[in-house]
């Protein structure tokens, strides 16, 4: 990337600046590389100078004009420049910028990936609902995040394992269990009240219908116990059938779906409660099994992390096993991250969860780092809420159901592509508003709209040139001089940057910002520069931009599959 080739070259800059008594000697700070708001200013900065000054004893600007004095200028170099108060800035030559053309047709599909993970392995473990009812809107940011993550994780050179969690037992599975009998039983004239705190939503109901229609009363004539015992599972499996058409339906799908419940089968549960018992971090009192969050604070005391030390847990979210001897869902979680980072040897473990569950990161931190892990292998993205709008007007309850928003209902009514682009426009940490009325105008006001329109703009050029009988075969890129041709190149050839970007902050919400500064260079570029014309004296120009509109259709195609949207030939 051209933002790690600056970052030597002004290093070297500086150290030659030093040896050579330009600058006195010091330990060389950070060199970050940004791009200035301004394209007057450049296409690259380093405010490094200005750090520099109290270690120099100089004026930024003076630092700044030693360090641009022996600076190397390798072709992509166009000119380097110093502003005030310290700063250098960085254009790119006119003739390299042009030549990218051939470099992104030669890479196609791999354009935009770079190599940050080396080949090591993450899984990214993401939406994980329980499986008692529906997915909803929530779920289906949950899902958006972790799919898109996966995908830039994957084009930075990581191996990336997709994983849904399974909660397959516990309170609310029972719960479950409970509320499909007696829907059951009510849809063959039975007269059975549901669970209190059951689940009373219509979906339920249904299946209830659909069971008493396949099996007629034979889980009626069994004992009760046992007969929720076998509707848990008939509903279970219905229930992910469910999920994953749900998460299907949003494009999204999974390379691995694991159960709760085996990891007590498979004896993994014992495994990682038998090495923290024996290292002293689970303690028995009140009948119950502890975790020791007196163990992990002292730990903590040291660590300079406010945070873990402002929150305290209480001693009852820190119970493994309770006194009737069932594990709780810390004691799942405990022999989760075991089992990711110890079992499957992940190198790293990222999971997407909801912001209601900040207060189980720091737990879960201090669980990694008793089973002897670095706790820095387990990152937690926290995304907030979402609310619907329609036509400016709150939407609180769902057309079909009256009840919950469902995922499914979302996708039906604007599409997979603009509810993935919608949901991937601002970051995790920031509640969000998805207009469904915008989603599916025809309009630049539509971001996701806005953006797919302009491949099927190009493809529309390339109809046109098949039409004329004209071709890209042969083309100069040395041509492609236009502001408006160079503009658009430019940001074309920021999507290795903006890849590295999202992969190391996690932030994929970048791709859709990008996406949108993508295409408006693009269509800024085609209302300045004919592409096919029938003049002959335009021909070599000409075919110098069907390769570039190639390269702009290629780079946006990458893009949009990179957020799982799709790239249209025609709308």
């Amino acid at each position: 990337m051209i933002r790690d080739d600056l970052t030597q070259l002004i290093e070297r800059a500086i150290k030659k600046a030093q040896k050579k008594g330009d600058l006195p000697q010091f330990d060389l700070p950070e060199v970050t590389i940004e791009r200035p708001k301004e394209a007057a200013h450049g296409d690259y900065a380093t405010p490094v100078c200005l750090g520099m000054a109290r270690l120099a004893r100089m004026a930024p600007v003076r630092i700044a004009e030693r360090v641009v004095a022996r600076m190397d200028r390798p072709d992509f170099i166009g000119s380097v420049a110093v502003a005030h108060p310290g700063f250098i800035n960085v254009t790119l030559s006119d003739a390299w910028v042009a030549a990218q053309v051939e470099t992104i047709l030669q890479e196609r599909e791999r354009f935009g990936h770079v190599n940050l993970g080396g080949g090591r392995r993450v899984q990214v473990e993401y939406i994980s609902a329980n499986p008692t009812g529906p997915l909803t809107i929530g779920s289906g940011r949950n899902a958006v995040l972790g799919d898109t993550l996966a995908n830039v994780l994957a084009a930075a050179g990581w191996q990336v394992q997709r994983e849904f969690y399974v909660n397959d037992m516990g309170t609310q599975i029972e719960l479950f269990a409970a509320s499909l009998y007696a829907r059951y039983a009510q849809a063959l004239g039975h007269d059975e009240p549901l669970p209190e705190e059951g689940y009373p939503g219509g979906y339920l109901v249904e299946m209830g219908k659909e069971i008493a229609a396949e099996f007629g009363d034979r889980f009626l004539r069994m004992e009760r116990d046992e007969a929720i015992r076998a509707l848990r599972a008939e509903g279970l499996t219905r229930m992910l059938a469910s999920i994953k058409a749900d998460a299907g339906a949003l494009g999204v799908h999974f390379d691995h779906w694991k159960s709760e419940q085996s990891l007590y089968d498979d004896s993994v549960y014992g495994t990682v409660f038998n090495k923290l018992s024996s290292e002293g971090w689970l303690v028995h009192r009140e009948g119950a099994i502890w975790f020791r969050s007196d163990l992990e604070d002292r730990q903590d005391s040291g660590s300079g992390d406010e945070d873990r030390q402002r929150e305290k847990r209480e001693d009852k979210d820190n119970v493994v096993v309770r006194s009737d001897g069932r594990p709780t869902y810390f004691a799942s979680d405990i022999a989760y991250v075991g089992d990711k980072l110890v079992i499957r040897g992940f190198d790293w473990a990222i999971y997407v969860w909801g912001a209601d569950h900040h207060g189980h990161v720091s737990r879960m931190k201090a669980v990694t780092r008793a089973l002897g892990l670095d706790p820095n292998r387990v990152t937690f993205i926290l995304y907030q809420l979402v609310t619907l709008k329609r036509g400016g007007e709150l939407v609180r309850m769902g057309k079909r159901t009256g009840e919950i928003i469902t995922l499914r209902e979302v996708v039906e009514e604007i599409g997979a592509d603009a509810t993935r682009f919608m949901l991937l426009t601002r970051s995790a940490d920031s509640q969000m508003e998805l207009d469904l009325t915008l989603a599916v105008q025809q309009s630049s006001e539509n971001p996701v709209y806005y953006v797919q329109y302009g491949h099927a703009r190009i493809a529309s050029i390339f109809r046109y040139a098949r039409e004329r009988g004209v071709s890209l075969e042969g083309g100069d890129v040395s041509l492609l001089t236009h502001p408006a041709e160079q503009a658009l190149i430019r940001q074309m050839i920021r999507l290795p940057e903006v890849v590295a970007l999202c992969a190391e902050t996690l932030s994929p919400h970048h791709l859709t910002h990008y996406a949108q500064e993508l295409a408006s260079a693009f269509h800024s570029f085609y209302k300045e520069c004919r592409v096919v014309s029938d003049d002959p004296a335009h021909t070599e120009l000409g075919k110098a931009r069907l390769k570039l509109v190639l390269a702009a259709k290629t780079v946006l195609a990458n893009t949009l599959h990179l957020m799982g949207v799709s790239a249209p030939e025609a709308m």
